[in-house]
């Protein structure tokens, strides 16, 4: 259990961890000397609770160290504010106590401290001061306990209630792949290089392969240590110190980036959010206001672009995206507080909605509609209400990267919708009225071309997406398709589709200049002829033998390759069927130009033509100097191969 302290400088926090534990969590030389909390101190008792490691977060209260005190804040278990009895609240004070509220801390409680310095009635006032100042946070009614550090008065009382505080908590098991955000970086002798940090998501384990994020670079786990005990593994909620190995050095490293499991590295400098502006405000926040932006142990520059309005009131709560001036990794859920250009001052805070918000578009009404669903109380009924609004598909692998799902937690995602369709790229969820909305929407449109173009024998799917009166991603447009295809609604025509039924036909004079055309494809066999070499061996002018073959094309007789080639509906399928079966014989799926041409027994530039082809068909994808196959071929060409 992490306990976080907070209040104003000099209240006697310190001094009060020492008194409950024994330990000064003042560890640098400047704070000896200057008496004050400049950096995170850590203090870990296990005397207060036997079998419960309780872990205290000693954050600075002067106001030039408020950026660290947020470091220490936003995975926690529970505060301790601490308000000296001679001064009462302070500044500082209250806004600690507001950054408590802001980021989500529901459990608390309050040492009023130094009593030994003031008078009965004094502690009464302080005492009243206090629970007036929580009335209306998250921490209203928590339970004032006057202490000591000196004489050690109320320093057992305190300790009495952490001890049923450790044992009532109740840790949810970690879900999520392991983050942590760094707070300290240094070298041990004999063991290397140690990052430490509050782990905010997942489990990780030693010999684990980690990433420095935003960064990219690849690190594995020697060793760890968590509520300062050596261990196998740390999960959600722990203090961590990790030993790690790689290529980065100590000053490579800065507080503000994270480990993570490499599953959860991203960059982002967008991120959307749901924030409060703190009622002590003087103003309303103001679109494209300049700010810092303190995120996990982060704290960066940047801009808030106002998502509904041009403003958020004073005490109010909006949308926001923050456009930040360099890139951090994010998760949906992580606490932000935002302060003043300055740094002086705290305006408001909240938690990320979706750290992935794009450069454009971010407030147009589907985009906020995304966002909105984003907000709800669970993840259950945030997809639920996405799915509502998603007509064309819900993208649920931009979801499984900001909820930072792992692979387990992705499945269970998918197996929660109706119907998720999986595509090059893409996993796209889709409520059932939406697939069948769609689905009727593709058969209109299917029939619309068929009667504004008589001369074509169908839509390929590109313009069939296009023609559609809503937008749909491509996962859920093949989807449909491949449904209505097996229920006969739809026929593929080679690398066209067709309204069930549909037959186009060329005139009796093209038909009889077609059969002669036909014949010299077939015998060609491995080696397409081109428009010039049939118009050559036929005798026939160029454009003539052009002009046929593109009308041919229009019926589904054959299909353009080329500028100057076309190809018959079977040759393409036995093409394609070609590469299909090649590449289901090598260990990796994928093969060079080479392999096909020999597999073919076309030369190179035809065998380079006809994979380019494909790759436009979205059948195969180049990767390098190798190509892949995408999809099966039956269904980009209509038949079994």
């Amino acid at each position: 259990m992490i306990i976080a302290t907070a209040g104003h400088v000099d209240h006697g926090k310190t001094s009060l961890i020492k008194a409950l534990t024994g330990v000064d969590a003042d560890r640098l030389p400047e704070e000896k000397k200057r008496g004050l909390t400049i950096d995170l101190g850590f203090v870990y008792d296990a005397e207060i609770s036997p079998g419960t490691v309780i872990g205290f977060v000693d954050v600075p209260g002067h106001e030039r160290f408020i950026h660290n005190m947020l470091a220490g804040v936003t995975a926690i278990s529970a505060a301790l504010l601490v308000v000296a009895a001679d001064d009462g609240p302070m500044p500082q004070t209250r806004e600690h106590l507001d950054i408590l509220d802001l980021v989500g801390v529901k459990q608390g409680f309050v040492a009023l401290t130094k009593v030994d310095r003031v008078d009965a009635g004094r502690i009464a006032e302080v005492t009243a001061e206090i629970a007036a100042l929580l009335d209306g946070t998250d921490l209203a009614g928590a339970p004032i306990f006057p202490v000591s550090a000196t004489d050690g008065s109320g320093v057992e009382a305190i300790a009495r209630y952490l001890k049923g505080l450790a044992e009532a908590e109740e840790r949810a098991p970690p879900r999520g792949n392991f983050r942590m955000a760094v707070d300290r970086a240094f070298t041990i002798a004999g063991a290397g290089l140690v990052v430490t940090g509050l782990v905010q998501a997942g489990t990780v384990r030693v010999g684990d392969a980690v990433m420095l994020s935003p960064d990219g670079r690849a690190l594995r786990v020697r060793a760890l240590r968590a509520q300062d005990r050596t261990v196998n593994q740390a999960v959600e909620g722990d203090r961590c110190a990790i030993n790690l190995a790689g290529r980065v050095r100590k000053e490579e490293i800065r507080r503000g980036d994270w480990i993570v499991a490499q599953r959860a590295h991203a960059r982002t400098r967008r991120l959307d959010a749901r924030i409060r502006v703190l009622g002590t405000e003087y103003h309303a926040l103001k679109h494209w206001t300049s700010a810092h932006v303190h995120l996990g142990t982060a704290d960066v520059t940047g801009r808030i672009a106002i998502l509904e309005s041009k403003e958020i009131g004073v005490g109010d709560t909006g949308l926001v995206q923050l456009v930040l001036d360099t890139p951090v990794n994010a998760s949906a859920g992580n606490a932000v507080i935002i302060r003043d250009q300055s740094a002086r001052r705290t305006i408001g805070g909240g938690r990320i909605v979706d750290p992935f918000s794009p450069a454009r578009g971010r407030a147009r009404p589907e985009r906020l509609a995304w966002v909105r669903a984003l907000c709800a109380p669970n993840r259950s009924r945030a997809l639920e209400e996405i799915l509502l609004n998603a007509t064309g598909g819900a993208p649920l692998h931009t979801l499984e990267t900001a909820w930072n799902l792992t692979e387990t937690e992705a499945r269970k995602l998918r197996d929660a919708v109706d119907v998720c369709c999986v595509g090059d790229g893409e996993i796209v969820g889709l409520s059932r009225p939406h697939w069948e909305a769609l689905a009727a929407a593709i058969v209109s449109a299917m029939e619309a071309w068929h009667r504004d173009k008589p001369d074509a024998v169908g839509a390929n799917d590109v313009a069939l997406m296009r023609a559609l009166p809503l937008r749909c991603r491509r996962a859920a447009f093949e989807h449909v398709v491949a449904g209505l295809i097996e229920s006969g609604e739809i026929v593929r025509a080679g690398a066209v589709l067709q309204r069930r039924g549909y037959q186009g036909k060329l005139t009796d004079f093209d038909e009889k200049q077609w059969r002669r055309i036909r014949s010299i494809m077939d015998e060609a066999e491995s080696r397409p002829p081109t428009i010039s070499e049939i118009s050559e061996e036929l005798g026939t002018k160029q454009n003539q033998i052009g002009g046929l073959l593109a009308r041919a094309a229009k019926v589904g007789l054959v299909t353009r390759v080329s500028a100057n080639r076309y190809l018959t509906i079977e040759t393409l399928r036995a093409l394609a069927g070609v590469a299909e079966k090649g590449a289901r014989d090598l260990p990796s799926g994928r093969f060079t130009v080479a392999a096909y041409r020999d597999w073919s027994g076309m030369g190179r530039n035809l065998s380079i033509e006809i994979l380019e082809f494909f790759d436009k068909l979205n059948f195969t994808r180049r990767v390098g100097n190798e190509r892949e196959i995408l999809k099966p071929a039956a269904r980009v060409f209509g038949a079994e191969i």
